[in-house]
């Protein structure tokens, strides 16, 4: 194999997951972003002379996962030359959702870490290594792997037996990664009763669990108080994820209904950080259910709740929600490093 294919071989994988990274960053086409991801592990699989035989024969679509599109961004990269649809792209998405104040910026500098991401193990894009990659490229000092419990079936939720096979993945990955910490999570659902949809000795064996609630977010207030009450006094929970349910973009859906002052006494209480959720399609708590959770002396973690490693790099707009309430970095778990969090939510 010589030098130069090996480089250059390197470099077309390293366009093509660049291309995906702002796409999934800029909320383009998950098909698209999937495209050139799949074609950059497709010709990572390859032998570097034989791939720069088939860029120069014209051949590369007889590649698995490669088409037209993602061709030409790989023969440009093994000739050397410039990938045009990439410096489109940055030109266009490279700063997509960035732009933030000062106050923001400067929250966004302290933050060393994301408690909320999902992987191809239940509803996310990739695999865990290339969340972990990404993490590793914004500056991470670590990152939560939370994919969702087993009664989410729609987003594939993992088994107690999946969820021991993925933290084997995770010691694997810590294995080479450090000083990167991945942590193990979970995004576990409450279930009707403020019960957390997992056995509750596995729980305890993982760094950070996220509570969310999925199903019947219609529930009447009383009801829904209760509920979230019981999961968040639950001495496992680390975390309230996305609050309200509500989505504001594509297919919208209403807040749920609950006091939100006993749900957020109960949090400062037990402990439970408040997530600050930053999918533009979320954008949790709203404003003023986030004034709420700070008088009443919670704590927080601004999240991306990413499912493609572009979306890594939304914690700007949690960022710029705090700060428009002014928000104290050091209430903001995220901002700790890993072993003062960890002693905070190892049971």
């Amino acid at each position: 194999m010589s030098g130069l294919s090996a480089d250059r071989q390197s470099q077309a994988v390293a366009a093509l997951r660049r291309i995906a990274f702002l796409l999934e960053r800029a909320q383009a086409s998950r098909y698209r972003a999937e495209a050139f991801r799949g074609a950059a592990r497709s010709i990572e699989r390859q032998d570097a002379d034989r791939l720069a035989a088939l860029a120069a024969s014209g051949s590369l679509t007889d590649l698995p996962a490669v088409g037209a599109r993602t061709a030409d961004v790989i023969a440009h990269a093994m000739r050397g030359k410039p990938v045009e649809y990439l410096d489109t792209l940055e030109r266009e998405y490279a700063t997509a959702g960035q732009d933030v104040d000062a106050r923001a910026a400067a929250l966004r500098d302290r933050l060393r870490g994301d408690l909320h991401a999902h992987t191809e193990a239940s509803d996310g894009a990739t695999p865990i290594q290339e969340m972990v990659l990404a993490a590793l490229e914004l500056g991470h000092e670590y990152l939560a792997i939370t994919d969702h419990s087993p009664r989410l079936t729609v987003a594939n939720g993992l088994s107690a037996a999946r969820l021991r096979a993925q933290l084997e993945q995770v010691r694997a990955l810590n294995g080479v990664v450090g000083p990167f910490r991945v942590l193990t999570g979970i995004e576990c659902d409450i279930l009707d009763d403020g019960g957390l949809d997992q056995d509750p000795d596995l729980l305890d064996e993982l760094d950070v669990v996220v509570a969310s609630v999925h199903s019947k977010l219609r529930m009447e207030s009383g009801p829904m108080t209760r509920r979230m009450i019981a999961a968040v006094s639950n001495p496992r929970t680390d975390v309230l994820g996305h609050c309200t349910g509500r989505q504001v973009k594509g297919k919208s859906r209403p807040q749920s209904e609950f006091d939100a002052r006993a749900v957020f006494d109960a949090c400062a209480e037990h402990g439970v950080a408040v997530e600050i959720n930053c999918r533009p399609d979320r954008l949790d708590p709203p404003h003023d259910l986030l004034a709420i959770a700070i008088e009443t002396g919670c704590d927080f973690s601004i999240d991306t709740d990413a499912h493609a490693p572009g979306q890594l790099d939304w914690l700007g707009a949690g960022c710029e929600r705090a700060a428009q309430h002014d928000l104290d970095p050091v209430r903001v778990i995220t901002t700790w490093p890993v072993e003062d969090l960890l002693a905070r939510t190892h049971r």
